[in-house]
């Protein structure tokens, strides 16, 4: 019995810990849910002048083609990734959908790929396989910083404008919802630009000093709007996984308190009714001598 109530109290305490650790990662949730929807609609309505940007400019060149460089599309030989994982784990399968689906695609590259590794678990992980990251960013901050992923871009830009690397590609986890988190990869450069559909709606914008010139600007803005609003759709789906793993292990502890708490009782319940039994025979002994 003693045995029982020992793990009974190891279990409480484990409850106390992670409810509040669920109650940490609901209210990082909150803030991080809030940054992340807020930011689609610029995202969004980004593509959506950029995509015009292109398509006047392209109408402006005799062969139809852009040569601004973050465009360039040329035979993928050696592509990088971009993985972005967590610095701590207990946040469920966050971490390993991302490094499940990391290890596929170098398994596919093989020796032609390189990684930077966003989060001490996805680099970790690369540690384990004998592989050498590109670049590591590691204890980033709940509040992602914009002046990150500018750095981050600044590095994916050089990179690929040098030529090292052909293709660069975001593996994280986009958060649609409090209880689901889709594992992605998004390719960021070169920068797709879109074909037909944005011809017609090219005469909207009134480009000054010119269309190319515009482009230069926004085509590496893109780029850190793309890494930041990755960042921020996998902080929010971490802090999203790690408040539903918590809350599972709340839950898993209550009931295992509730079995041993009747495991206990039925115990206490069988020495209450042997020491009944010794009593009534010793006085029934008695009353026989």
């Amino acid at each position: 019995m003693r045995d029982i109530k020992r793990r009974i109290s190891s279990f409480k305490n484990m409850k106390q810990i992670t409810k509040a650790m669920e109650m940490v990662a609901a209210a990082k949730l909150r803030r991080a849910q809030r940054q992340a929807v807020e930011g689609r609609p610029f995202a969004k309505k980004l593509e959506e002048v950029l995509v015009r940007l292109v398509e006047s400019a392209r109408s402006k060149e005799s062969e139809g083609a852009l040569l601004h460089p973050l465009l360039e599309e040329r035979e993928v030989k050696r592509a990088l990734y971009v993985a972005i994982t967590a610095d701590r784990g207990l946040a469920g399968g966050y971490n390993a959908n991302i490094i499940r689906r990391l290890g596929a695609l170098l398994n596919e590259r093989g020796a032609e790929a390189g990684v930077i590794a966003i989060g001490r678990r996805g680099r970790d992980y690369l540690r384990k396989r004998g592989i050498v990251p590109v670049a590591e960013y590691v204890q980033l901050p709940d509040e992602v910083d914009y002046q990150v992923a500018k750095e981050i871009a600044g590095r994916l830009m050089q990179l690929f404008t040098s030529g090292e690397y052909d293709a660069i590609y975001l593996v994280y986890t986009q958060f649609v919802s409090a209880i689901t988190q889709r594992p992605v990869v998004e390719q960021v450069l070169p920068i797709r630009a879109p074909e037909g559909g944005g011809a017609a709606e090219a005469g909207e914008y009134l480009y000054e000093p010119s269309a190319d010139a515009v482009l230069g600007i926004l085509l590496p803005r893109y780029v850190e709007t793309e890494v930041y609003r990755a960042l921020i759709e996998a902080k929010a789906s971490e802090f999203a996984a790690r408040m539903t793993a918590m809350r599972n292990a709340t839950d898993n502890a209550q009931e295992l308190i509730e079995s041993l708490t009747l495991s206990f009782n039925r115990a206490r319940q069988a020495s209450i009714t042997k020491e009944i039994s010794e009593i009534v025979g010793g006085a029934e002994a008695l009353a026989a001598d």
